[in-house]
């Protein structure tokens, strides 16, 4: 098992790019926009492999609720090899008394993920 990547919610997702490419030498990957959510995001890729996604939603100003999240980190996502394993993590933790966030699913960018939270509320995304 690996950490996939680092989420990171941005209010300007473009400078937030350009920060990271400038000062950490991250190679961005093709923008990503959810039409029907207008979620906005990057994959920044470093000379070590290590992955970071940098996330906005143009349109959100306002704080948001404990379990939604504009800005700020928003989750680690750790890589398990497959999508049985996927599956298999998720219903354990859910047999462990951990809620589920968000059931394994394919997403518009191609991952097979779902998302948990640990017992202090953090995001924990499993992906394949």
């Amino acid at each position: 098992m690996r950490i996939e990547h680092i989420a990171l919610w941005t209010s300007d997702l473009e400078s937030a790019k350009d920060f990271f490419v400038e000062f950490f030498g991250g190679m961005p990957g093709n923008k990503y926009v959810n039409p029907k959510t207008n979620f906005h995001s990057y994959f920044l890729t470093f000379e070590d492999g290590a992955r970071l996604e940098l996330m906005q939603i143009p349109d959100r100003s306002e704080k948001a609720p404990l379990n939604e999240q504009y800005w700020g980190y928003s989750h680690v996502a750790f890589s398990v090899g497959s999508e049985k394993a996927v599956d298999e993590l998720t219903e354990k933790a859910r047999q462990k008394g951990f809620k589920v966030v968000r059931e394994p699913c394919r997403t518009g960018d191609g991952y097979y993920e779902s998302c948990i939270q640990d017992a202090d509320n953090n995001m924990i995304e499993i992906t394949v």
